[in-house]
């Protein structure tokens, strides 16, 4: 479990990491100038990272799943090496898959300055600045939609049901309490990733507005990478108490 969190804290350090510093920059400077190779760079490592986090938001309901429906096959299947050649191989399909995803981009025509209103290069922004949109961009958006969007959520969700029905049938009322908690944090970090996420996609799609879309991009971008590791300390018993005696410790 701690392997997956790990993981997702980098993850979202990326998150941070490729919009952060280049928006502080414009924001102290003044200068709103991104050249094609910084913006194609940042939109690499951005889907990158996005990828990565659908991928290990899944693995991470998986895991759930194992440790409440099939507890005695647990170890058996999610063992150390086994975890960490899934982390492993995760990370190798970020990388292949942000490479596909942004290749029909370098075949589409820009201007030599092109000017759009977002605070980092979003895909579909870039996309829509271009001219003569290309069929291959949107043949690998739909199917990176519903490999990397739909398939997960809807595997996740199944995973749940599956869960409230055993959790259902436990007699214990400390018993319930207790397996929800556990999936209680991984549900609410997946709901907030995965409604964010398809707000932003549809506002640029259906053009709602520049200051929405601006809001939706600022909250999916900075405010989720940082909710996620305030969700999963707060909900952590173990977390809880050593930040406990700390604070014990430094008042005494």
């Amino acid at each position: 479990m701690y392997l997956f969190f790990c993981n997702l804290s980098v993850i979202d350090i990326c998150f941070s990491t490729v919009v952060v510093p280049k928006l502080l920059y414009i924001l102290l400077s003044g200068n709103g100038l991104v050249s094609f190779t910084q913006c194609f760079t940042q939109m690499y490592f951005f889907f990158m990272a996005a990828s990565a986090e659908v991928i290990l938001l899944f693995i991470m309901g998986y895991d759930r799943y194992l440790a409440i429906c099939h507890p005695l096959h647990y170890h058996q299947i999610l063992s150390m090496r086994n975890s960490t050649l899934t982390m492993v191989i995760m990370w190798v399909v970020a990388f292949i898959n942000s490479y596909f995803f942004i290749m029909p981009l370098l075949n589409l025509t820009f201007d030599l300055v092109v000017s759009f209103h977002q605070f980092y290069c979003d895909i579909l922004s870039v996309y829509n600045a271009s001219y003569g949109g290309s069929n291959r961009f949107f043949i690998v958006f739909c199917t990176e939609w519903v490999l990397l969007g739909i398939c997960p959520f809807f595997c996740n969700l199944v995973s749940y049901i599956k869960i409230f029905v055993i959790v259902a049938r436990i007699k214990s009322k400390e018993g319930r309490r207790k397996a929800f908690s556990t999936c209680s944090s991984h549900l609410i970090v997946m709901m907030i990733y995965y409604s964010t996420g398809a707000l932003h996609f549809v506002s640029s799609f259906h053009h709602t507005g520049d200051l929405l879309n601006q809001i939706l991009s600022m909250f999916y971008t900075t405010a989720v990478p940082m909710i996620n590791p305030l969700v999963y300390s707060l909900r952590n018993h173990e977390v809880k108490k050593a930040l406990q005696k700390l604070l014990k410790k430094k008042l005494s």
